[in-house]
């Protein structure tokens, strides 16, 4: 179904299963509310889909928010284009009787949706960003404790999540030793 009620342009598809979380689909620049569709049903077949249309325009392409160069964004923007996203999954969440969303976000849309877990927490349930770069020069802090969070780069990344606090660990070392030794 596609429908301009709400505050954005969006697809919606009711889920089969309600034990899954609905997905937040965010499209990439150039794309639309039917771009992630086929993608949202293959990762999470019967789960509700809510697609929005990103509302700004780059020479033609629809985004979720303005950027100034490429990879510089303009912060400005993304903090109302954040809080104007968040506000529809809201509304959407009302109007389709959904509970919290987990955003499965590509490029820009990962973009915009790591800055709504940054920027509104508990917004989003939790999220799956296929490319993102860091939405903030500097971040707000944020309390996202309990939120999990994927993040697929195409840069050769290593990341591994310990079960500690800020301090160094022996579980660091090794690790970082494993790691220079496979260089």
């Amino acid at each position: 179904m596609t429908t301009e009620t709400l505050s954005f342009r969006h697809r919606f598809q009711p889920g089969a299963d309600a034990a899954l979380p609905p997905l937040l689909l965010l499209h990439g620049t150039g794309g639309d509310e039917n771009d992630l569709l086929p993608l949202g049903e293959a990762v999470a077949p019967g789960a509700a889909l809510l697609s929005p249309r990103g509302q700004v325009l780059e020479h033609g392409m629809p985004r979720f928010f303005r950027r100034l160069a490429e990879g510089v964004f303009d912060e400005e923007d993304l903090r109302r284009q954040t809080d104007a996203l968040a506000d529809f999954v809201l509304a959407a969440r009302e109007a389709y009787q959904l509970p919290a969303p987990v955003a499965l976000g590509f490029s820009n849309g990962a973009n915009i949706a790591a800055a709504m877990l940054l920027r509104r927490p508990g917004v989003l349930r939790g999220a799956a960003l296929l490319r993102p770069m860091v939405p903030f020069q500097s971040p707000p802090p944020a309390q996202l404790e309990g939120t999990p969070v994927l993040v697929l780069s195409g840069a050769n990344v290593t990341h591994r999540v310990l079960p500690t606090g800020h301090g160094l660990t022996q579980m660091d070392l090794a690790l970082a030793k494993s790691w220079l030794a496979a260089l």
